[in-house]
This record gives structure tokens, C-alpha cells and sequence, in this order.
């Protein structure tokens, strides 16, 4: 029933879109969306556990940073969330973009929609202190000046229950920031972990009549990003302690005392939150300790509080040891001696966190034990570094995929950018939009028929509504045209369609399909285990993308040694019907797909 209302919902939307009906989202439905989603992150436990025995393959996502362009870019690549392909967001989903909320909103329906394919780890940036200095709390109340404040304290407590890390086959381990000497993944799992509405904390403040003690951790905050990405940190400290408990011998006296207590903290927490006592919200549990809590583990609410912002707020270092990171100003840096006793304690094979840009958007370090994934390509400028994504396997070998968003993200229609189109399609979806091309195509005089009929004025044009409506009542095949449009006709700028010139092409590319050669791609289809050999062969820029020049030079030069004819015209064909996406360039998912259907067709 979700995903049925999904597929329509998404369907409504574009068609508001094109129409120019629609802006964002109503805040009634973002507020029932945050509500149903932190409803189902409060029963999933700290560390999330994917297997790849239930997908083909694990996907993993770095930071995104507001950046849709790039989700979106994403999703067209490697296709959307399903039963068969799990995703991993490691965190950092808001800030510094100018559309954190819409990733939200997108990542949140995809995980309401797929729970046990799509997972969110918890980042420093899903943080309401982080939120007010990066820009997050801004983008909110600008979208929504009515309910801003409301919005607000309601991702506040959706981002206080994220789950921490996720650990895939028990092997791989993926946390936002990294870890420390002390990291204790044990502790972790046990950590409640909604007390912790923001890891960093408010300056320090004198109240002299609680007994309170509140540090600061490394001096003056520091707001600006350094140039390897690193943000600093607000000044850190610590929420307030209670006083010494009295002895369990007296009762009476121990039962005010942990009352008192409880109260303090949940005070301290809505100063913390801007909570008032009027509002209806659900305030998360602060108390240092609760009658509840004397049989379990003795753990400090510092020790806790430190165990979490290490894993979100550490980097690696090439040296030996662990030593606070004065940079950010929380967590710490963490060389490679401390990365192998955590993997040997805890039977790992590596780490995958995020948390820093890297210019390719992937770099191994420490022995190829620790991976950074970073997936909001040009994120200082355009052209500044590439995005990327890892894809794991059964066999845990990563592939990464680079990426570079462009205007031409822009011009996609919504129905592509959120994936429905995507490049390569399934070998499946394209032998069907194949072989509904072929029956439009052998129905071209009834269709012109009937867009006559909604072409009084003999102008050549209808709307995309009376096209999907005329395609029905001609081949009566019961499909929802609307959603099925941007495989079958390029998005138009005023919602109409040139129908003459849509059967013309429609046409061509029968014609096409006929004229390309095919042999050579049999000929090295026939050698498929060193595809990805030959794809880095043709990739000379080592870009990650085939350019049709690329492409050209090296086919050239395979015909003339396998001593097929090939003429230019016969590449150009071949090149254009391996680009999917009609972006001008060829990935390796584009690159399979060609052999896949070349199989398909033997």
C-alpha cells in the first residue's frame, strides 16, 4: 500500500510540476512524514546490521550536504532503493546545500518505504547546535516562515534517533567520523541513544545553586571549514552532573535525590532544545541515572557522550596513536596501530566513514583498512573534487562509482532525477520499452489519428495529457502512460508535445537499431571477465566516464586489429546506443548494460 501511494504521489508531483503548480512540500505532510519516521528509527537498535545475502549488493553514500543534484545523480546511476539494492547514508544529509530539507524528505520516504533496504547512519551534522551555525535551521525557516519552529524541534528529535553505524556482513564497519582508543562498540549498542540531542554543547554557564560542573573542551569554537573539509566544531561541554548520590540506605532520602536529579536534567535539556513546557512535543530522557538504570551498566553520561562523539567527529592520521583533534575541535585523530587492534578486537575486515571531501570522493588510508567515501561532488566549487559512491558485493570487494554533477542535472524531469529512468534500466524494463516502442511504432497511423482528434486547430501540438489519453484509446493496453512518459517523450518546457516530430523519431531509432553493427561487440562480449580491464583501457583520462572521443580512438584501433570493418558512422551508432542517458558520456554501468543486451539478443 506504501509503495502503491508513493508511485502515485510522485506521479501527482511531476505532473504539478510540469504545470508549475507546485513550490515544496505542504508542512502538514513534512510534519506527518517526521513523525512516522521518528516512530520507526525508535525501534531500530544503535548499530544497524545489513547482509548482503538479501540484496545483490550493499550500496554506501557519504555526505550529500544539501546537495539534491547529487542524490538525485545517484539514483539515476545506480538506480533507486528496492528489495534487490540496499543503500547506506552515512550521515551528513543537511547543511551548507541549499536543499537539505528536500533530501530529508526523500531519504525519510525511501526508508519508510524500504526499512530493511535503506539505512541512515547518524552524522556531526544531523545536530541542531551544528544546524544554527551551517545553515540547516536557516534553509528551514526560509521554506516554511509559518512552521519553521515547529519542523525544527521535530528533526531535532528525528536526528536524536538515528542509528549510530551500521555493520554489513559483521565485517564491514561504517561510521560517519572514525574512532578513538577508547571507541567500544559494546558500549555503543547499549547507549541510549535519543539522550543525546546534540553532541556539542553550549558554552559554559554558572549555576551555583545545582552543583553543577560544566567543562570546556578546546578552547574558542572555530566556525570555518579548513581546506581539507573540516569543520570546526562549537565549543564543547559537558551538561551538567548531578551531585553525589546518598547512600541506599536511606530510602526516602534516595528517591528525592534521583527525582531532583531527573528534573535538573530534563530542565537542562529544554534550555538545551528551546523547549518550553507548554508544547506538546516529546521531550527525549536526559537523566544521568534513573531508578531503572541502577542494575545496568555503570557508565558515566560522559563516557557515553564521548564514546559518540568520537565515532562522529574523528579523523584518520597517518602517524601512530590516537590525540585530540584540535581542528575540528571534538573527536580525535586516529592513526593506524588504533585502526588494526579495533579491527583484530572486533573480527573486521575495515572501516568506510565519510566526514571528509576528498577530491576523486573516495582515498584509502591506513594499509587500505580505513575508506572515506564523500558523495557531494564540487563541494568548495565547480570542479573542485568529484563525488563518488562504493558498492559491496557478497565477496565484500569494493567498486566505487565517481561522479560530477552538472547543469544538465537540471534539465533532467523529476521522474528521472528521482531515478525512474534510470541508466542503465534493467535488461528486463528495456526489452519492454523496446518492445513498446515497436508497437507504437506499428500503430504510427491510428496515433495520428487520434491526435488529430485533439488537434482542432491542425497546429502539429497536443498536450501531455491528451497524448497519454490518445496512446490508451489506440492500443488499449491499460498502462499508466503518465508515469511510463519519459521513457518514451522528451520532457517539453510548455507541456506540449509535437506528435509528428515524436513519430518521426520514433522512426529513426527503429531504423537505428537495425543499422548498428553489433559483431564487434560480440567479439569482446566473449571475453567478459576483463570488461572492466577494457573499460579502464578506453577510459584514458581515468575519469571514471568513456568520452565518445575516447570511445572512437579505441574502437579504431580494436577493428583494425581484430580485422573487422567498422566505419565512423558505424561507431558513432554504437556509442550513441551504449549512452543510456544521453549525457554524452558512457559509465561502467553503461558499459555492462551493452553486453547484457548483446547477450540478451544471441
Amino acid at each position: 500500500m506504501r509503495r502503491r501511494c508513493t508511485w502515485r504521489i510522485f506521479q501527482s508531483i511531476e505532473y504539478a510540476c510540469e504545470q508549475d503548480q507546485i513550490k515544496q512540500l505542504h508542512a502538514r505532510y513534512v510534519l506527518n512524514l517526521l513523525h512516522e519516521t521518528r516512530k520507526h528509527l525508535k525501534q531500530l537498535p544503535n548499530i544497524s546490521h545489513v547482509s548482503t545475502c538479501y540484496s545483490e549488493e550493499v550500496t554506501v553514500c557519504g555526505d550529500l550536504h544539501g546537495q539534491l543534484d547529487d542524490l538525485f545523480l545517484i539514483f539515476y546511476k545506480n538506480g533507486l532503493p528496492s528489495p534487490s539494492k540496499s543503500y547506506v547514508f552515512n550521515g551528513d544529509f543537511v547543511d551548507r546545500g541549499k536543499q537539505s530539507l528536500e533530501i530529508l524528505i526523500v531519504l525519510f520516504t525511501f526508508l519508510l518505504i524500504y526499512p530493511k533496504e535503506v539505512h541512515l547512519n547518524r552524522g556531526n551534522h544531523e545536530d541542531h547546535m551544528v544546524n544554527l551555525r551551517y545553515g540547516f535551521a536557516k534553509e528551514v525557516m526560509q521554506k516554511y516562515k509559518v512552521h519553521g519552529k515547529k519542523i525544527l524541534k521535530m528533526i531535532q528529535n528525528v536526528f536524536c534517533w538515528l542509528p549510530l553505524a551500521t555493520l554489513i556482513d559483521q565485517k564491514v564497519l561504517i561510521i560517519h567520523g572514525g574512532i578513538s582508543d577508547t571507541t567500544d562498540l559494546d558500549m555503543l549498542e547499549k547507549i541510549q541513544r535519543n539522550k543525546f540531542i546534540s553532541i556539542l554543547r553550549g558554552k559554559k554557564r554558572k549555576e551555583s545553586n545545582r552543583n553543577v560542573e560544566i567543562r570546556e573542551i578546546n578552547g574558542e569554537s572555530k566556525v570555518e571549514a579548513d581546506p581539507a573539509g573540516n569543520e570546526a566544531a562549537p565549543s564543547l561541554s559537558l551538561e551538567p552532573r548531578p551531585a553525589q548520590a546518598p547512600s541506599m540506605a536511606n530510602r526516602l532520602e534516595f528517591s528525592r535525590w534521583v527525582r531532583q536529579t531527573v528534573q535538573e536534567q530534563i530542565e537542562w535539556c529544554r534550555r538545551l532544545a528551546d523547549i518550553s513546557d507548554s508544547e506538546e512535543e516529546e521531550l527525549t530522557y536526559s537523566s544521568v541515572v534513573s531508578l531503572t538504570d541502577l542494575d545496568g551498566p555503570c557508565w558515566t553520561r560522559q563516557e557515553e557522550w564521548k564514546q559518540i562523539l568520537d565515532i562522529l567527529w574523528s579523523d584518520p592520521m597517518p602517524q601512530e596513536g590516537c590525540r585530540a583533534n584540535t581542528v575540528r575541535g571534538g573527536g580525535c585523530y586516529f592513526g593506524p596501530d588504533v585502526t588494526g587492534k579495533i579491527l583484530e578486537k572486533y573480527n573486521l575486515q575495515f572501516l568506510i566513514r565519510s566526514h571528509e571531501c576528498k577530491q576523486e570522493g573516495y582515498e584509502f588510508c591506513h594499509n587500505r583498512k580505513v575508506l572515506t567515501i564523500f558523495s557531494a561532488s564540487n563541494y568548495y566549487e565547480i570542479g573542485s573534487n568529484r563525488g563518488a559512491y562504493v558498492k559491496l558485493g557478497p565477496d565484500l570487494v569494493p567498486h566505487f562509482v565517481q561522479y560530477q554533477a552538472n547543469k544538465t542535472a537540471h534539465t533532467l524531469t523529476m521522474t528521472q532525477r528521482q531515478g525512474f529512468t534510470v541508466a542503465p534500466i534493467s535488461r528486463v524494463e528495456e526489452s519492454a520499452f523496446r518492445a513498446l516502442r515497436e508497437k507504437l511504432f506499428a500503430h504510427t497511423s491510428a496515433l495520428i489519428s487520434a491526435f488529430k482528434a485533439y488537434d482542432k486547430d491542425n497546429t502539429g501540438r497536443i498536450t501531455l495529457s491528451n497524448w497519454a489519453t490518445a496512446v490508451e484509446s489506440v492500443l488499449h493496453l491499460g498502462l499508466p502512460w503518465r508515469m511510463l512518459r519519459p521513457q518514451l517523450v522528451r520532457s517539453t518546457a510548455d507541456g506540449m508535445l509535437e506528435y509528428k516530430s515524436w513519430l518521426n523519431d520514433l522512426a529513426m531509432e527503429q531504423r537505428s537499431q537495425e543499422r548498428i553493427q553489433s559483431s564487434l561487440l560480440e567479439v569482446i562480449y566473449r571475453n567478459r571477465s576483463n570488461l572492466e580491464t577494457i573499460f579502464r583501457i578506453i577510459d584514458r583520462d581515468h575519469s571514471g566516464l568513456i568520452s565518445f572521443e575516447e570511445f572512437h580512438q579505441t574502437w579504431k584501433l580494436f577493428s583494425s586489429h581484430m580485422n573487422i570493418e567498422l566505419t565512423d558512422d558505424g561507431i558513432n551508432d554504437l556509442v550513441r546506443s551504449i549512452d543510456f542517458n544521453k549525457d554524452g558520456n558512457i559509465d561502467f554501468n553503461e558499459f555492462l548494460e551493452a553486453f547484457r543486451l548483446v547477450k540478451q539478443s544471441q
